[in-house]
């Protein structure tokens, strides 16, 4: 009876230790899951950036009475750049990430405008430099809002992996907080697109 006793002392710490080392692990590798589909945005995110000042210089020697229009597409282009770098040096922090969504929806809805005022001018809609950007910005869209699934995905996994019992005792005591999504902030985004012949 008392070797029964003994084992018992000695197996529960060690069963605790190796429940707590592997619930450890499963939550940074959870943690690096999402933090790796947030570098997934950030690539797709560079890319539309990037195609935005060229496509505002393809539509500059067409829309010349539209400068106020192109200068806040580079106005919102800047902003979302600054939001995605600050974004991605702290994928962790909520004020960041919810910064980059909002700047993301102004750039969408700028470029909206963009596009709508190109409809006005033929030889611009017409334009095969124009219609290649508008194509590589529409599959990046495509790409962006992938990539925002796969880290909204994640995130939810880690999210629960950190509230759920008993995985939440390990991640309180070693401070795993919260990951927030990458949402869409304006409901205007979220309606069907109405296209008018």
């Amino acid at each position: 009876m008392g070797s029964v006793i003994i084992t018992i002392i000695i197996a529960v710490p060690i069963l605790l230790v190796i429940f707590a080392i592997m619930t450890y692990n499963g939550l940074v590798q959870h943690r690096n899951r999402y933090k790796n589909a947030f570098a997934q945005i950030d690539v797709q995110l560079k890319r539309r950036h990037d195609l935005i000042p060229n496509l505002v210089e393809t539509a500059k020697g067409f829309m010349k009475h539209e400068r106020e229009t192109l200068e806040a597409v580079i106005q919102a282009r800047n902003a979302a750049e600054s939001a995605r770098q600050q974004a991605g040096a702290n994928v962790g922090d909520a004020a960041a990430i919810q910064g980059l969504a909002k700047a993301e929806t102004g750039l969408g809805g700028t470029l909206g405008r963009l596009f709508a005022l190109s409809e006005s001018y033929p030889d611009l809609k017409s334009n095969q430099n124009m219609l290649q950007l508008q194509e590589e910005l529409t599959s990046t869209e495509s790409k962006v809002a992938f990539s925002r699934q796969a880290y909204n995905d994640s995130v939810m996994n880690y999210n629960n992996k950190i509230e759920m019992f008993p995985s939440n005792l390990v991640a309180g005591v070693f401070n795993f907080g919260p990951a927030t999504l990458f949402e869409v902030s304006d409901d205007s985004e979220r309606d069907s697109v109405k296209v008018e012949f």
